[in-house]
């Protein structure tokens, strides 16, 4: 029994690691170069995003490269018969398929791992890297397409001299009631200060106009403006997808007690307009705002509590390819590997992913408990321990 395990581990380790390490630096490729062509990043920058992009890459592998190796090996030792010598042997069909549960065991252990890195230090290591390299990128984009923009900044120039900009246009929307300005001048610079969070902007003979006012300057001005407005990536990202897995209690605990501190705000708004004799100002349309800031900041915190269920989901869907994979392609007896991955593959992408997005969707409106992001690993569970049943007793 020993040497079969062995025998199946070394087998399924081998395809495994192979199409992994293939299939990872596919999409790492993919990637980069999609990170490349939205933020115009140079080679250094991108060297720099290798090792914070390649957990992304890895956590979406994992899962595929798991079933590609038992559909290989498993439909190989079936279609050689090798399956059928053991049963003449009197040997299970189980005591091949325990060392590949083992295994997918330990791999989904890895990939809730690599879910939490992926999500947590990946795309933050992401982030700093490109917002510290904002005036690359900035200059980068300016010298091909003599424009740069985000929804709070936009800079046009004539031309690009070395770290000069001919003829340079910069509007600047702070947001709010503040008045947008706008700066022309006959050149201008960029200087970033990372450590600081800012951009500053010298400009040379000019005219700036904020809001209705407009004043011309001959001499030089400078416009500093915050790092993550001139960004197409933010500083800091407060997406519940993107809290590390320990740092949840607490994200959870400060969530509960903001929800808590809104709906107070909004009582005691209530209560002081009835102490005062303003009804008017006691109807609910009177708090609607605070009342839409409660349920948006309820259903982050129904974000918050879901998250680290779907990751834990995510991990262990290697587990559930395995249980559906082994026996399938133990069934079909086809030695071609890439006919039994599809195969596979096939009822789990059309049953799967379906089900587990449908109870995503579910547990964010809050119509079900964040345990329903389990519906489509507790499905393919249920069917592969179906069909191991069928491949044991036949």
């Amino acid at each position: 029994m020993k040497i079969i395990s062995r025998y199946v581990l070394s087998e399924l380790l081998q395809v495994f690691l192979v199409a992994l390490t293939a299939l990872t630096l596919f999409m790492l490729v993919i990637g980069l170069v999609k990170e490349a062509q939205q933020q115009g990043l140079g080679f250094l920058q991108i060297a720099a995003l290798v090792p914070y992009v390649l957990p992304e890459a890895m956590r979406f592998a994992v899962p595929g490269t798991m079933l590609f190796a038992v559909a290989s090996v498993f439909g190989r030792m079936s279609a050689s018969n090798e399956i059928t010598a053991l049963k003449a042997a009197g040997i299970t069909p189980m005591a091949t398929i325990w060392p590949a549960m083992a295994l997918a065991v330990v791999v989904s252990f890895v990939s809730v791992w690599l879910n939490d890195v992926a999500v947590s230090w990946g795309r933050d290591g992401v982030r700093r890297v490109i917002v510290g390299s904002v005036e690359e990128i900035i200059y980068g984009r300016l010298r091909q397409q003599r424009s740069y923009s985000t929804p709070q900044v936009s800079i046009n120039v004539k031309g690009v001299d070395g770290k000069k900009l001919i003829r340079p246009t910069l509007s600047f929307q702070p947001g709010g009631s503040a008045a947008p300005v706008t700066v022309s001048a006959a050149e201008a610079e960029l200087r970033a200060d990372a450590a600081a969070g800012t951009l500053a902007i010298t400009f040379r003979d000019g005219t700036l106009h904020v809001g209705d006012l407009k004043a011309v300057f001959p001499d030089t001005i400078e416009r500093v403006v915050p790092l993550n407005t001139v960004s197409q990536k933010n500083i800091v990202s407060t997406s519940p997808s993107e809290i590390a897995m320990a740092d949840f209690p607490k994200a959870r605990a400060e969530q509960i007690a903001r929800i808590s501190q809104l709906e107070q705000e909004s009582a005691a708004k209530t209560a002081m307009a009835i102490l005062s004799g303003r009804m008017d100002q006691s109807v609910p349309a009177a708090v609607e705002p605070e009342r839409q800031a409660v349920k948006q900041e309820k259903s982050r915190l129904k974000r918050i509590i879901m998250e680290p269920w779907r990751r834990w989901a995510n991990g262990f869907s290697c587990l559930c390819f395995v249980l559906v994979g082994a026996p399938m392609a133990i069934r079909m007896r086809n030695a071609d590997f890439l006919t039994s991955f599809f195969l596979c593959f096939l009822p789990i992408l059309i049953i799967y992913y379906p089900v587990l997005m449908l109870g995503i969707s579910r547990v964010k409106a809050g119509a079900l408990p964040p345990s329903a992001v389990w519906m489509g690993n507790v499905l393919m569970m249920l069917w592969g321990l179906w069909l191991l049943r069928r491949v044991v007793r036949n």
